[in-house]
């Protein structure tokens, strides 16, 4: 895997263990979760994996990624356990160590922060745009133009030139940076 071995990514996620450490088992996060069809193991199974150390499999899967933190795992869980924090902690971890499998979130995480960054929300066009720029595949963007131009016919989303400058949430970025060390 990407030539990140077990015991560097269980370094990396010692605090998501930590927090799930009570986890008792019960599939409340599974049955809660709206995105278990889309996922290819469950949350419940990521637990279990995470906690028998079986990191390089929990990395493997795209479950974690699939989390939309909608907060009813957390929600629901008897032990109050911040599942929906954990599988932050997780995309960042993957993000951390630029597993391939992740490339694609990573990028459009990446991405969309900057444009919100740069001007205070999303331009969508300008997003998109870095977005594929970023991916270096030419042909990805095809595959999306019907989409584009149906968002486009119904006024959902507007050409616009980028801006340049100065970012207007640049000065809270770096606060954060600051803070989180």
């Amino acid at each position: 895997m990407d030539q990140v071995n077990n015991d560097q990514l269980l370094a990396e996620i010692k605090t998501v263990k930590e927090m799930i450490q009570t986890c008792i088992q019960c599939g409340t996060c599974t049955a809660s979760c709206p995105n278990t069809e889309f996922m290819d193991i469950t949350p419940r199974h990521m637990w279990r994996l995470l906690l028998a150390d079986h990191a390089q499999t929990l990395f493997s899967s795209k479950s974690f990624i699939m989390c939309s933190s909608c907060y009813y795992c957390t929600l629901r869980c008897p032990r109050g356990l911040e599942l929906t924090h954990a599988m932050g902690l997780l995309k960042q971890a993957a993000s951390k160590f630029e597993l391939k499998q992740f490339q694609r979130s990573s990028l459009f995480y990446k991405a969309f922060l900057a444009s919100v960054k740069k001007h205070g929300r999303v331009q969508e066009m300008e997003f998109m745009t870095n977005y594929f720029v970023s991916m270096k595949n030419p042909v990805i963007p095809f595959g999306y133009a019907s989409l584009g131009l149906k968002l486009l016919a119904k006024g959902k989303i507007r050409p616009e030139f980028p801006s340049f400058g100065k970012g207007k949430l640049d000065g809270l970025f770096k606060k954060v940076a600051k803070l989180e060390g």
